[in-house]
């Protein structure tokens, strides 16, 4: 790192100091946590500058030593240096790791969307395999779950279905999931054998706090109606289910699931409050810097990241050209052996480049 580079960290470094110190700042708890956290990452990351130096000087001395008179002492110079150019290399990759910039959303819970995209049928029995998978997988991770809304087909499946997981770092690891999913399989009507192609689309949303979304009540248009059920079966004979649109940015959120109409509004406006939070989000990065990944692949939503063939038991993650013949586990919740390397991979890419900006 450039000399000016570490006096800016530690010019924030005493910003930081300062806040903490402010009584305005222990008002807002949030903002304590933010700052609190960016303190330790600053910290860690200057402490592991002024350790490089130090053993950029070691390294330098022991050089000098490799041309002393005494034949012994030069000797032993030269057995050492191998040992702190290691140690310096080990200490230079941990600092590209420190520089990396984290993802605010990393430690937040996440609403899911799942639509069933082309396939009719075969689509909504996808998308429902597509929900227990990830079910499956919170349970393995001891993560919590609720259901905000869902519209069943008519052979069990799902037309949509919007749900929460809570828990540690959930966001970290579910933000891989956003995108196309494909299947290739016989559906359950075929007569004749053949292999249907089907897909389902996955949204991820960081859930958002009442603090960091404010919603102008008069903005809402909030509309209530009978909640139905596969095939347009009535399920409940009063007005229960909420349809929320936020008039400024069109987006419609319905929730149907309680059958409490004040319980259904709660969770639609948590839906909506996370979708307003993703877009602020997706705006910012826009206008930071070169077009991102939007939440369901590379800003087309028909890119497709992941494709299960069930003929050949295969799951394939397009983005890392990934295959894995453990198609029955992954359905079942065994996402760990895709996500763990889609995180090596963007790990590699964001060490990249901090390297070429070092």
């Amino acid at each position: 790192m450039k000399t000016s580079d570490i006096e800016s960290l530690e010019q924030r470094l005493k910003k930081i100091d300062e806040s903490l110190c402010s009584p305005e700042t222990h008002k807002n708890s949030s903002l304590i946590r933010s700052l609190t956290e960016e303190r330790a990452g600053l910290s860690r990351i200057l402490n592991t500058t002024g350790e490089i130096e130090r053993t950029v000087s070691s390294l330098e001395e022991l050089k000098v030593l490799l041309e002393d008179d005494d034949r012994e002492l030069a000797a032993l110079a030269a057995q050492e240096i191998p040992e702190i150019e290691a140690k310096l290399h080990k200490l230079e990759l941990q600092l590209k790791m420190l520089l990396i910039p984290p993802d605010p959303n990393d430690n937040r819970d996440v609403i899911i969307e799942i639509r069933s995209g082309t396939g009719g049928e075969e689509a909504a029995l996808f998308a429902a395999d597509v929900y227990r998978m990830y079910t499956g997988y919170a349970q393995k991770n001891g993560w919590s779950q609720e259901i905000f809304s869902s519209s069943g087909s008519e052979r069990g499946g799902f037309k949509e279905v919007t749900f929460a997981l809570r828990g540690k770092g959930v966001y970290s690891r579910i933000k891989f999931e956003a995108g196309v999913h494909r299947v290739q399989r016989i559906p359950e009507t075929e007569t004749s054998g053949r292999i249907h192609t089907s897909a389902c689309t996955v949204a991820v949303l960081p859930e958002a706090e009442e603090i960091e979304v404010s919603i102008d009540q008069e903005d809402l248009r909030i509309d209530v109606y009978r909640s139905s059920g596969p095939g347009g079966q009535s399920v409940n004979t009063t007005d229960s289910a909420v349809r929320i649109t936020h008039i400024p940015t069109g987006l419609v959120v319905s929730c149907q699931d309680e059958k409490s109409q004040h319980k259904n509004r709660v969770k639609a406006m948590k839906v909506l409050r996370s979708r307003l939070l993703a877009k602020k989000q997706e705006e910012e990065k826009a206008r930071r810097a070169e077009t991102r990944k939007s939440m369901v692949g590379s800003g087309d939503r028909s890119a497709k990241i992941r494709t299960y063939n069930f003929p050949q038991g295969r799951v394939t993650d397009h983005r890392i050209h990934l295959s894995l013949h453990s198609l029955k586990d992954i359905l079942g919740g065994d996402l760990d052996q895709i996500i763990e390397p889609l995180i090596e991979a963007e790990q590699e890419k964001l060490l990249s480049e901090v390297s070429s900006g070092l």
